[in-house]
């Protein structure tokens, strides 16, 4: 019976060790600023906003914002991000660390690019004092001081946060070990996690117009080009393929308008080279219920418009697709599987483009229309 009681007695101490342990762990509100913070960052809203990060602030009449940002910490980096519309790419960020010497770094970094030779230390649309920053670790936390001025009042901002667990040499960061992104009001305190970012919204949109532009649709035009002498097949195979390419590219037109009412992302380049696509897209659905028979004298004006608007789509289709790609952020597979995909078409339409005019070249006769 004593044993019994011994082992019960040991598992409880065990047990409320590691509640103890992991109560210490989660930063809360609840503990008071380094002293050395004190004077200049007294009397801040909180509130926990990721994991153990803790963000507290108070932004003045003069559009002056006051940052402490606190996590627990033993090395590497620890970063905020400020970003216009949710993504990584084109925010700009305020990282934090303790150096190799035990001195204390805090820098703005621009983020351009995923790899550590976009993210450019002192760039950035943020708009601060060098003086006003202050990194401070105490009781194994990191606190992040900084001040910010901004043009207007800051509501509903995104916001990114990072950290990594090596520290930065020569300021060059190194790849985060983890990050989170979310939406936050400033006014009432509230932090919509992302979640509210649509990771999968934005990979359905770049997966269907990819599929849709960059492979389906110039499939269809190579059957349309080089497979004529396959009558009629040709023909069904090229308005089947052209017919699914575009009703696909359809669905992922959705899914990025449902992406931009989502995140407000200011990408106009992107979304006006999606539109005038999508516009000659519908154009080339209509050119099949205007298509007029062979012999009608405006037969050559329906061939001219048909064969121009459609290598038009599938050329500014394929620009839109690399723009989307770099804008939206995307690994390197993506590069390089829309990359290999395009060097097999231009390959495949070079070998066939050639075998076409050795074939005209030996019989010299026109090719029908269609």
């Amino acid at each position: 019976m004593g044993g019994m009681v011994a082992s019960v007695a040991a598992t409880l101490l065990v047990v409320l060790g590691v509640a103890s342990v992991a109560t210490a762990q989660l930063e809360t509100c609840n503990g008071d600023l380094p002293p050395v913070l004190a004077a200049n960052y007294s009397g801040l809203a909180c509130q926990p906003v990721w994991n153990n990060f803790v963000l507290r602030y108070h932004q003045d009449k003069n559009n002056v914002l006051r940052i402490v940002l606190s996590t627990m910490y033993s090395t590497g980096w620890v970063g905020m991000g400020f970003s216009r519309d949710g993504l990584m790419i084109g925010s700009s960020a305020m990282v934090g660390w303790i150096g190799k010497k035990g001195l204390p770094h805090i820098r703005q970094f621009a983020l351009r690019g995923k790899s550590s030779s976009k993210v450019v230390v002192d760039r950035g649309f943020l708009v601060s004092n060098d003086h006003d920053h202050t990194v401070v670790v105490q009781q194994a936390k990191i606190y992040l001081a900084f001040q910010l001025r901004f043009s207007y009042r800051l509501t509903h901002q995104h916001i990114i946060m990072a950290f990594g667990n090596s520290i930065p040499v020569k300021n060059k960061l190194t790849r985060h070990q983890d990050k989170t992104s979310f939406t936050f009001d400033f006014t009432t305190g509230r932090a919509s996690v992302d979640g509210s970012f649509p990771y999968g919204l934005r990979r359905a949109h770049g997966a269907l117009n990819v599929f849709a532009w960059g492979v389906l649709m110039p499939i269809g035009a190579i059957l349309a080009r080089y497979f004529r002498r396959m009558d009629p097949l040709w023909f069904y195979l090229h308005v089947g393929v052209q017919f699914v390419g575009f009703i696909i590219g359809l669905a992922g037109v959705v899914a990025g308008v449902a992406l931009y009412n989502k995140i407000q992302a200011d990408i106009p380049a992107h979304r006006g080279l999606g539109i005038f696509v999508l516009f000659l897209g519908i154009l080339q659905i209509l050119a099949f219920f205007l298509r007029p028979n062979a012999d009608s004298k405006y037969r050559k004006y329906w061939n001219w418009y048909h064969h121009w608007a459609g290598r038009l789509a599938l050329f500014f289709a394929a620009v839109n697709i690399v723009l989307g790609i770099h804008v939206g952020g995307a690994d390197n597979s993506w590069k390089i599987g829309y990359g290999f995909n395009l060097a097999v078409i231009l390959v495949a339409v070079i070998a066939l483009e050639f075998m076409l005019w050795t074939r005209w070249s030996k019989n010299s006769t026109s090719t029908p229309t269609y």
